[in-house]
């Protein structure tokens, strides 16, 4: 296939994007690059056959056309996004435009090609979204794909918007699409205002690592490598207008999942540790994130049934990989420490 990959310079994209090429796709890379989007993630495919880069907003309706025409694209995987809870408090306009807007120019620049294409059956628009569109979870339950939506944050209810333009776009237009909502991710290239990539940048560099509240909110953790898997399974066989969400069977406290990280990086890094201390010694509990969510949790039955598919890292394993691979990869976030609102607490209220 030729994937039409939005956002494959940031986190998840460039996972899709590596993982694509590696599974033998061709790829057309469209990202705006924005603050939290980099080159660097995609440098180990940027030479591979059938790789090709475009600089485009996806606001940019008159751009997305000449993406369409000039490339020809079997599919789109739609990953460009606002993504960060906290910059969306501060500043709700970026990702209305962003994740409703932008999503809404890409809707009818592909809706177009398709008819301009003549409707071709095998054409899909694979939209990623998020779990945190449906809300709140208390101790117990799951997030399904029927659940309903209750998003409680500007980032999330923009996330929620979009879903249902997709939805939309396919009752009304006939549009072929797949959704997936998907729990946190961690691993390799995450940009580092996110909670796990702080910990360690935080922790190596001798700075209070902050837990927000007591540390008892619950997320359920998905590796990167393993998202990006299930995503092109789903885009090659989900059943066109389903939904599926996509988890990682991996729920831990925000404070539990802080403090094993610190146990991995007293192991690893033991030189660079609080002299006669452990890592932990550095966590410092801050004022909670206004409506900070209690808990998400995904139940994955319908895409381990229909697709047979489950996550394969566990959380243990997958921190190992990604404290390392930070460690190995000190060049690649050097360069990212000075870009807009890193290291600075955002979304305060």
């Amino acid at each position: 296939m030729k994937i039409l990959v939005t956002g494959g310079a940031g986190f998840i994209g460039s996972a899709v994007v590596r993982r694509a090429i590696a599974e033998g796709h061709a790829v057309v890379n469209l990202d705006a690059l924005t603050y939290a989007a980099c080159l660097d993630n995609v440098k180990s495919v940027s030479d591979a056959p059938g790789y090709a880069f475009e600089q485009v907003d996806i606001r940019d309706r008159a751009g997305l056309d000449r993406i369409f025409a000039d490339h020809r694209p079997d599919a789109v995987m739609h990953l460009a996004a606002e993504s960060h809870v906290d910059r969306s408090i501060d500043g709700p306009g970026t990702f209305i435009e962003t994740n409703v807007m932008g999503t809404f120019h890409l809707l009818e620049a592909a809706r177009a090609y398709w008819l301009a294409q003549g409707r071709p059956e095998g054409f899909r628009f694979h939209h990623i979204s998020t779990d945190e569109v449906f809300g709140s979870l208390g101790a117990e339950g799951q997030f399904t794909e029927t659940t309903p939506y209750d998003p409680r944050s500007p980032y999330s209810a923009s996330k929620a918007s979009s879903d249902h333009l997709v939805r939309a776009w396919a009752e009304t237009y006939g549009l072929p699409v797949v959704l997936t909502n998907c729990s946190n991710n961690y691993g390799p290239f995450h940009f580092p205002e996110k909670l796990i990539p702080v910990v360690i940048l935080n922790a190596l560099h001798g700075r209070p690592i902050p837990i927000y509240g007591d540390g008892s909110n619950v997320r359920d953790w998905l590796y990167v490598e393993d998202h990006a898997e299930a995503l092109l399974l789903v885009l090659q066989k989900g059943a066109s207008g389903r939904s599926y969400n996509i988890g990682g069977e991996n729920e831990r406290s925000n404070l539990d999942l802080v403090r094993t990280i610190c146990t991995i990086l007293d192991r690893l890094a033991p030189e660079q540790a609080p002299k006669g201390g452990s890592y932990a010694d550095l966590i410092t509990f801050v004022t909670d994130r206004p409506g900070h969510d209690a808990r998400y949790a995904i139940d994955p039955t319908r895409i381990r049934e229909e697709l047979d598919w489950r996550p394969s890292v566990t959380v243990e394993e997958g921190l190992e990989k990604t404290v390392r691979w930070y460690l190995d990869n000190r060049d690649w976030w050097q360069a990212l420490l000075d870009r807009e609102g890193v290291g600075t607490r955002l979304g305060a209220g």
